[in-house]
């Protein structure tokens, strides 16, 4: 496992604050002590390690072997068998060759998820003590698998339907909430860790935008592989139907959990959101991005500086001799980040290169 079980995490903060936790679905952290991973062995360091009371989900990517689940310390079942890739890399219902286990099924692992988060929120009507519950889901990642009653449901593809069928799995476990009479105490944040891949051909196929108005896709710099929603339902915290523009990263829910429980610990760029949810003001003033290939941005109120060319993604773009080494864009007038301002604002663009070699050189 990559994580150092020395350091504290969120489940240990809300354990100790006396919450029962869980983290249900895709872990992809790593499984065990040693490399490669032997599943007949106790997955040992594993999600309990660091904090979690119960764990249960798939050790990585849907498209990773092996194709296991694992519950606590243990498969349910080895992975004694052998799927093959159905078709190329690296989108649709594509998967990696490998191990599998009889018990695993790629088309039932997103309901099945849905299905163990929504049953452990029902069963904490048994005690008095509250609950933390993660649930990371191995969707709309592939492979896009989109069950019969959702296909065609979205008019973008298999993976529109397979986002209609995520929509539609988070809706159940809201539900559970809501009909274990639970919702009116609970804090609920939906969000997701990157942009869609949604490459121009895909945006002239199906005449959508995964990733609205924003520029690039999923391991690009630019604000389409970066920018995300964040929905959060806190009845009588969180105002209905309110919306914010500030900036928020999802380190920052370290320090915004420990706020709602009352401890002082706060993480490494992590600043609490309590402030925000409740209509006021966050202190977060900026924020680093960087791209699949290593690529680094600075967000600064309106100013995102990017240093280097093209997306440092997976977004191809031509670069010419002549062009801004770097690139800077100001996004409250830009949010397409079509005008690069580097060479047109250079006392911006040197003063927010400085602060990035600066947190670089930390």
């Amino acid at each position: 496992m990559i994580a150092d079980t020395n350091r504290t995490t969120i489940a240990d903060i809300m354990t100790e604050a006396g919450y029962r936790t869980a983290a249900i679905g895709k872990w992809h952290l790593g499984l065990g002590s040693v490399s490669p991973t032997n599943y007949d062995e106790p997955l040992d360091p594993g999600p309990r390690s660091l904090g979690f009371d119960y764990f249960f989900g798939i050790p990585a990517s849907l498209d990773m072997a092996p194709y296991v689940w694992v519950e606590n310390e243990q498969v349910t079942a080895s992975p004694t068998g052998h799927a093959e890739n159905p078709v190329g890399c690296c989108t649709g219902d594509f998967w990696r060759s490998g191990a599998i286990a009889d018990d695993f099924d790629h088309t039932d692992v997103l309901p099945e998820i849905a299905r163990r988060a929504s049953n452990y929120i029902r069963a904490q009507t048994a005690t008095d003590a509250p609950f933390f519950l993660y649930v990371p889901l191995a969707a709309p990642h592939t492979p896009w698998l989109p069950a019969e009653d959702f296909i065609g449901t979205s008019e973008a593809g298999e993976y529109g339907d397979f986002v209609v069928m995520v929509d539609h799995a988070i809706g159940q476990i809201a539900a559970a909430l809501t009909e274990s009479n639970q919702s009116e105490n609970t804090l609920l944040l939906i969000t997701s860790d990157n942009g869609a891949y949604w490459p121009q051909d895909f945006i002239d196929r199906f005449q959508h935008r995964a990733n609205s108005t924003w520029r690039g896709m999923k391991a690009d710099i630019h604000e389409g592989g970066h920018r995300v929603p964040l929905i959060a339902r806190w009845p009588g915290v969180v105002a209905a139907g309110s919306v914010t523009d500030q900036l928020m990263v999802h380190t920052d829910f370290y320090s915004t959990m420990a706020d709602i429980v009352g401890t002082e610990i706060r993480g490494e760029d992590s600043f609490s959101l309590l402030p925000i949810l409740m209509g006021g003001y966050g202190t977060r003033k900026e924020a680093v991005h960087q791209s699949v290939h290593g690529m680094l941005a600075l967000r600064r109120g309106p100013w995102k500086l990017i240093d280097g060319h093209g997306s440092g993604g997976f977004t191809s773009v031509d670069t010419l001799a002549g062009d801004p080494p770097r690139q800077l864009y100001k996004l409250d007038v830009d949010p397409g980040e079509t005008m690069n301002q580097y060479e047109d604002r250079p006392e911006i663009a040197s003063a927010l290169m400085t602060a990035l070699d600066s947190l670089r050189s930390q």
